[in-house]
């Protein structure tokens, strides 16, 4: 099985972005900039970028052949499938695994999403066609997130003989290594301006 993840598209996009914006301008730095401004602004740009990765690139749900994996942004957690107790949204998605409770990070369901997928399917509902009359009994006013956390119940239910391994949550290097690179440049722009 090929894992499935899920996020936010727009974040994605947006750090995505973000990190072409932060290449050019850190060639720029490199080739036009003077000391110590140059410094200041290439850890500005870190400080920046290193945010820019653990809240916009590294959230994600991914559902795996054994469990479901959460990068939330400065944790990472693992929950095989017959762990999964109960999967529930509010403003956003969380999985119960006996005493511990994962708050997934993305994808989340704002009260504008709510409102707008509620107005849809008040819309549809009203439709004198039979076929969007049935869709928005069968979606009602539901978001992303709820389609997301039906996925992991589905999966949770239909794979429990085939997980692996135990539900644990860690620190996740990737992050506090991108926010240390991040503290490493303000010092040294602090020190040698």
């Amino acid at each position: 099985m090929k894992p499935q993840v899920y996020r936010s598209k727009g974040a994605w996009i947006f750090g995505w972005f973000w990190m072409l914006f932060a290449a050019w301008n850190v060639w720029d730095l490199i080739a036009h900039g003077r000391m110590p401004s140059a410094l200041i602004a290439g850890a500005v740009l870190g400080v920046i970028t290193a945010l820019v990765f653990v809240m916009a690139l590294r959230p994600a749900i991914v559902l795996e052949e054994g469990g479901v994996r959460v990068r939330n942004v400065l944790r990472n957690a693992y929950i095989p499938w017959n762990g999964v107790d109960d999967v529930s949204v509010s403003d956003a998605i969380v999985i119960e695994s006996g005493d511990t409770k994962v708050r997934c990070w993305t994808p989340q369901a704002t009260a504008r999403e709510r409102v707008k997928a509620a107005g849809r399917a008040a819309k549809a509902a009203k439709s004198a066609d039979k076929a969007e009359r049935a869709a928005a009994e069968a979606l009602g006013a539901r978001t992303h997130a709820d389609w997301v956390a039906d996925q992991l119940t589905e999966m949770s239910r239909s794979r429990r003989q085939s997980s692996s391994g135990e539900t644990r949550v860690t620190w996740s290097p990737s992050a506090l290594a991108a926010l240390a690179a991040a503290v490493a440049l303000v010092v040294a722009s602090v020190v040698l301006s």
